[in-house]
């Protein structure tokens, strides 16, 4: 995935292109609108834009209207300004979400994944090495196909569903409950996701003690 960073703030590029480049996206970014559009022209494979508002020689908005916007590139503004009528105008001209200064970079992530997600054909999503195809319920280990039981590939499923967010020991039981017509315990669960973790060769499945499970983007 390309990801363009339309930015003048030097801490938020390095912060943004390591955290990029930890979780595999390919990252570029501009500091101005002159730079933005000069790249923009002779660079059609971006699959999503990060766009400041407020840049040293120009609109943020304008540069969307009168130059991404006909691209069809999803697009999240940044800003530092969190009045209602900067949000509203961002989501009403047709960018696709917003997020305002200071921002966490998990939770920019966990955006970027869910836009990339909804605007994808395959419904791919991808955390460091394992890729789950949400549409044919296919796991991968980089470009190898992972051989999952199907009520592991539900539960992982379940997890990819809700990233970033726990999903608790209850609910994965009344799934399992649904799934199987199987009654199991607490102990069960954690043989599942025993097996799960080692099929998958990785440790994107985070264990919150006591309360369930959580894949971060």
């Amino acid at each position: 995935m390309n990801i363009l960073l339309i930015e003048d703030n030097l801490t938020i590029i390095k912060g943004l292109k390591y955290s990029f480049l930890q979780n595999n996206y390919n990252f570029n970014y501009q500091t101005s609108i002159k730079e933005a559009k000069e790249y923009l022209k002779h660079n059609n494979q971006i699959d999503l834009i990060i766009l400041d508002i407020t840049l040293p020689d120009g609109d943020g908005f304008d540069l969307f209207l009168n130059v991404i916007k006909d691209k069809n590139i999803p697009t999240i503004f940044l800003t530092a300004k969190d009045e209602e009528e900067n949000i509203v105008k961002g989501l009403e001209i047709g960018g696709e979400d917003y997020i305002t200064k200071p921002f966490s970079t998990k939770e920019l992530l966990a955006r970027i994944n869910k836009i990339l997600l909804r605007n994808s054909k395959k419904s791919i999503i991808k955390v460091a090495d394992i890729s789950f195809d949400m549409d044919k319920m296919v796991v991968y280990k980089n470009d190898e196909k992972i051989e999952l039981t199907s009520l592991e590939l539900k539960l992982l499923h379940l997890l990819f569903l809700n990233i970033n967010k726990v999903v608790r020991r209850n609910t994965i039981l009344d799934k399992i409950w649904e799934w199987t017509g199987n009654d199991v315990d607490d102990h069960t669960v954690t043989v599942y996701f025993k097996r799960i973790r080692e099929k998958i060769k990785s440790n994107i499945i985070v264990t919150i003690k006591g309360i369930g499970y959580r894949i971060d983007a």
